[in-house]
This record gives structure tokens, sequence and C-alpha cells, in this order.
């Protein structure tokens, strides 16, 4: 049985056996395979963001000097910290620091606001919390300090200032309940011994994608995520010279490993780190750093259309553009037209699975469906409501499970109850249908009117 955080579920047996004979998962560590790149890619630019730009020795060593200076301020393995950062450097620094450490980071939307980043702190029993002092004008740190006040456990903030701005929390301070202030520009120590850890433990935990205000958390694992962030970068055959541009927040699954940044940088290539998915700083980007793949969903993709005909950019750089949500053909025909590249439709939840068009399917293909899984052990059913298979061509319920799709959700056996079949399979919620050629298409949400009942606090 691999060795899991509290409150989570392993892989069966024979599955994980399954996993590791077809080389799926191969025992490291998210942080330990950024030590590797950083060996094999030392000089190449890791990430750039406006005018800094930070290469792969220079980002394992912020790592390695964090995840100390995490370490040096009370920070232990195993203790979950919520990240609430925009896309900035320290946000990758962060996670991978905080996984280097052996500590879990919980992985938060920076609009997220106090009743949201409260139910993850008590979920989790987060011991700290990191996000900017200010954003857009919001006061992340008072949020923190509230959120404090009222959750004993919760006792580290660290708060991220953009350079050249300044905040009343600029230096090191504690309030009346015991909790601790600490600038994250000061979270910096010399290394030290590493953490011992397993690539079957939980390396960070995720939100699902929707509007919940107390969602069930995505317990992804260093081993599953690890495979799929490769397996999808091999998909669209990334190489060290694909730069990926980051518009969507770099939190959520298909920017963090669709493959995203963790792929990205597994080959050698550039992440490009905007704050906002606006037009006119994304298409500036493409120009000045030579975009080669992005990720955008629909609205997204609809705000570039409609800003290309007075931005003049240079898209010539771009050879993929992911798109995740449901696109209408209209739009998806356009966007090849005006982007002048492939498109790749993504369906994909923080729970897996991955459901994705190849660069080599015929345009009808991509214009219409949503493609195939990721994995060759990914395994869908679609069913109907009394959860039998239903004919190809038929609409039903999206059900999965693989070598990178959760087994249950963190601390809700509740949930977990009605989320999975007593073989494993996950209830997507979602509706689709296969079309006869293998490819599935989504459709929108599947309900049958049950709900799990709220999670004991």
């Amino acid at each position: 049985m691999a060795s899991i955080l509290d409150g989570c579920t392993p892989w069966p047996e024979e599955f994980v056996d399954r996993y590791w004979a077809a080389g799926h998962w191969q025992g490291n560590t998210l942080d330990n395979l950024l030590r590797g790149w950083a060996l094999q890619y030392g000089p190449r630019t890791a990430l750039v963001h406006g005018g800094t730009r930070t290469t792969y020795a220079g980002l394992n060593r912020r790592v390695e000097r964090m995840a100390a200076g995490f370490r040096l301020r009370g920070l232990r393995p195993r203790q979950r910290v919520v990240v609430q950062l925009p896309n900035v450097p320290e946000f990758v620094i962060t996670v991978f620091a905080l996984m280097r450490l052996g500590a879990v980071p919980v992985l938060c939307p920076v609009s997220h606001r106090d009743s949201q980043v409260t139910h993850l702190v008590r979920v989790t029993q987060a011991v700290g919390y990191v996000g900017p002092a200010t954003s857009q004008g919001f006061d992340h740190t008072a949020m923190a300090a509230d959120i404090a006040a009222r959750w004993p456990f919760l006792r580290r903030v660290f708060s991220y200032e953009a350079p050249g701005t300044s905040s009343p929390y600029g230096g090191l301070m504690s309030d009346s309940s015991g909790c601790h202030y600490f600038p994250l520009g000061s979270v910096d120590a010399p290394p030290g011994p590493a953490a011992a850890q397993s690539a079957d433990q939980v390396a960070f935990l995720l939100l699902p994608d929707g509007p919940d205000e107390a969602p069930n958390l995505i317990p992804r694992t260093h081993n599953d995520y690890a495979y799929q962030a490769r397996a999808a970068a091999e998909l669209v055959n990334l190489t060290e010279n694909d730069v990926y541009l980051a518009a969507l927040p770099a939190g959520s699954d298909l920017v963090f490993g669709a493959p995203g940044v963790v792929g990205t940088l597994s080959v050698g290539g550039t992440v490009v780190l905007v704050e906002g998915a606006g037009a006119v700083e994304c298409l500036q980007a493409f120009a000045q750093e030579r975009v080669t793949i992005t990720s955008v969903v629909p609205a997204v993709a609809q705000l570039w259309l409609d800003a290309l005909p007075t931005a003049q950019a240079d898209l010539s750089s771009l050879r993929l553009t992911q798109i995740g949500g449901r696109l209408n053909r209209a739009t998806a025909e356009r966007m090849g037209t005006h982007l002048g590249c492939r498109l790749q439709q993504v369906f994909g939840t923080g729970e897996g699975p991955l459901i994705l068009t190849r660069p080599a399917d015929p345009d009808e293909t991509v214009l219409t469906t949503q493609g195939r899984p990721l994995s060759p052990d990914d395994e869908v059913r679609i069913v109907d409501i009394t959860g039998e298979d239903v004919p190809d061509g038929q609409p039903g319920e999206l059900l999965a499970r693989g070598p990178y799709t959760l087994r249950g959700y963190y601390r809700a056996p509740r949930r977990n109850a009605l989320s999975f079949t007593p073989d494993g399979y996950l209830r997507t919620g979602r509706l689709a249908r296969r079309t006869p050629d293998g490819n599935l298409v989504v459709t929108g949400r599947f309900t049958t009117g049950s709900t799990a009942p709220p999670e004991p606090t």
C-alpha cells in the first residue's frame, strides 16, 4: 500500500504494481526532478516575468534556500500551507520549496476571498499562508490575520511584495494571537540536509473547477503528477526550444501540469509568467519571448481574437494553443485562422483524467471533439443513470480511473462514497458521448439530483 497523507485514499496494490510496471510512475519527487533539470539545463532560462529572467540553476538555488528558510521559521514535513500567489516567479519557487521541505502546498487562486480561504485553512489545518501583501486593492495579509485569529493552528503568514512596492507588512512581526508575519523575500537560509521523502506521498492539494464555496480538495502525489506532466509534454512534442506562456492562473491543473509549467521545465523549455490574461500584455509577450505554446479558456481566446485587428502582434512563433473548456466550432475555426497555429482541445479537471486531441488529428476531430485520454492506462466508461454502459454515440456520465486520477478526495468520506464506484472509477459529473472513431465529446454536466451531505468539521 502506498504511503499517504492523512485523509487521502491510496491506489489499490494491484494498480500500484501495474503503473510501476508500465513505467508511468518512476519514484522521483517533483522537487528532486527540479534538481536534475537544474543540472541538465543549468544556464538556460527557466522563468521569465517582465524584465526578470531566472535560469534553471538559479531557480533550483532559490528553491533550496527558501526551503531552508521555511524550515528555520518552523515549518515541518507533512504540514499544509495555503499558497495564494499570482503568476510570478515566487509562485513556482514557493511551491517547489515547500515540496522540497516535505510540506504540502494547498494551491489557491489569488481571486479567492475570506470564506473560501478560511475553508481551505480549516479543512487542511494549514499552519502557514503565503500570499501577496495586497493585490488589486485587496489586503490579503489582513485577511490571513483575521483567519489566524479564528483558527489557532494558522501561525505563520508570509507576504509577497512585488519588486519596487512596499506595504505595512514589510518587516518581521507577530500579533496578539501568536501568529507570526514574515516578508516572503526574507525566507532565505543556507541549505541543510535534504528531507527524506517518497514519491507516493502527496505533493500538493488542488482545488476542483467550479464556483463551490466549500470544495473538496484533490490530493496529487509526486508519482502521478510527474507522469501526467511528462506524458502531456510528450504528446505535444515539447522540447527545450519551446516557450510556454502561462496566462491563466498557474495554480490550475491545465497551466501547472498539462503540460504547463512542470512539463515545460521537464524538457528544459522556458515558462513566461504573466499576471492576467489580458490581450495587450499577452500578445506583447508572444512577440517579445517568441512564445510557441499556450493555454486558454474560450472567454480568453475571444478577448485575444477581438484584439488582434488593432494589436498588430507577431504570432509567427506560436505553434500550438490549448483550449480548456467547451469551445464552439465558429470560434475554434477563427482561432486556427487568426492565430496561425494548431489547436488542441483539452478536457480535464484536477481530479483527472485528461482528454486531449492530438497535434496530428484531422481538423474535424479537433473542431468537434475533446479527443482521447492521455494515458494508455486511462480507463473510461460512459454510463447511464443506473450505471450501465451506453452504446457509442449515446450520452451518459463519464467515469474514469487511471495512473493520475485520484481515488478519493481529501478528508471527504461522504463525498467519496458518492463520487467513486465500488471498483474505483471517478464519477466525473460530466455528460459525454463517444464517437465511432473513439474520440470523446464532453457536452455539459451530468446531474442525478443527489448531492453529498456536508463533511463534518
